[in-house]
C-alpha cells in the first residue's frame, strides 16, 4: 500500500468518497466489466432476507446495493459515512430511509436486525475487528452477516494479470471514467493490501461471529464471506 493511503484519516476518506459519488455506481461498472452486478446478486442470494425482515446495508453507497431488498418487501436501512453518497442516493430512491453512520460506531440499538451485509466497504474501516464487533452487537441472535469483498485472486497467472490491472489500468480507465485518478488510485492500493480470504474468515470469527465460511467469486478477486451471531454473544 502507498505511504499516501496509509495516511489517510477517516474524514479524508469519507471526503474521498464525496468527490466521486455522482459518478461512482457507472466507474464501477466500467471498471468491473459489469461483473459487478453478478457480485451483487450473489450478495442478495446470500443474505437471503425474506419480506417482512429487517436488514442493515452498510458501505451503502448511492443505495445500489439496497434497492433489491426493498424492491423485494425487505425493511432494508442503508448507511453509509459519506454524506456525498447519500445525498446521490436519496435523490434516485427518495423512499429510502438512509442514515449516515460510522460502521464501529453503528447509530442502532442492540440485536435491531435480521442480517447485517456490506459490500466493498470493509477495506476502507479504519477497526476491521471493531466493526465487525459492531455488526455483532445490532445484529439478533441467530442472525446473519454477509461480507462481500475484494479478495486474492487463487489462480497465480491471473493474479499478476489482475494486480497489474489494478495499478496501471484502473486509474487510468477512472481518469476516463470520472476523472478522480487519486481516489480510484487510493482505492487499488487498499485492494492489494487487503487480507486474503482466510485470514478475513478469521478476523471475523475474533469479532465473535460463527459458522464463518466463503465462497470466491470470479477467480477469487471477490469473496463472499457469510457468518452468524450466536445465541450468546
Amino acid at each position: 500500500m502507498s505511504r499516501a493511503s496509509l495516511e489517510k484519516k477517516p474524514h479524508e476518506v469519507a471526503e474521498m468518497f464525496d468527490g466521486i459519488a455522482r459518478r461512482y455506481d457507472l466507474t464501477n461498472d466500467v471498471m468491473s466489466l459489469g461483473q459487478d452486478r453478478r457480485w451483487r446478486t450473489a450478495t442478495i442470494a446470500a443474505v437471503d432476507a425474506q419480506p417482512g425482515q429487517r436488514v442493515l446495508d452498510l458501505a451503502a453507497g448511492t443505495g445500489t446495493s439496497s434497492a433489491p431488498f426493498a424492491d423485494a418487501g425487505v425493511e432494508v436501512v442503508p448507511c453509509d459515512f459519506s454524506f456525498g453518497m447519500l445525498e446521490v442516493g436519496k435523490r434516485r430512491r427518495p423512499d429510502l430511509g438512509f442514515v449516515a453512520g460510522d460502521a464501529t460506531r453503528l447509530p442502532f440499538a442492540d440485536a435491531s436486525f435480521d442480517a447485517v451485509t456490506i459490500s466493498f466497504g470493509l477495506r476502507n474501516v479504519v477497526d476491521t475487528v471493531g466493526a465487525l464487533r459492531e455488526m455483532l452487537r445490532v445484529t439478533r441472535p441467530g442472525g446473519r452477516l454477509v461480507v462481500c469483498e475484494f479478495s486474492h485472486a487463487t489462480w497465480a497467472p491471473f493474479r499478476t494479470v489482475y494486480d497489474n490491472y489494478l495499478m496501471r489500468a484502473l486509474p487510468a480507465v477512472a481518469r476516463a471514467v470520472s476523472k478522480e485518478t487519486d481516489a480510484y488510485t487510493y482505492l487499488a492500493d487498499s485492494i492489494r493490501a487487503w487480507p486474503g480470504q482466510q485470514a478475513l474468515g478469521r478476523l471475523i470469527r475474533e469479532a465473535g461471529w460463527r459458522q464463518a465460511a466463503y465462497r470466491n467469486l470470479t477467480g477469487g478477486i471477490v469473496a463472499l464471506h457469510r457468518a452468524t451471531r450466536p445465541d450468546e454473544a
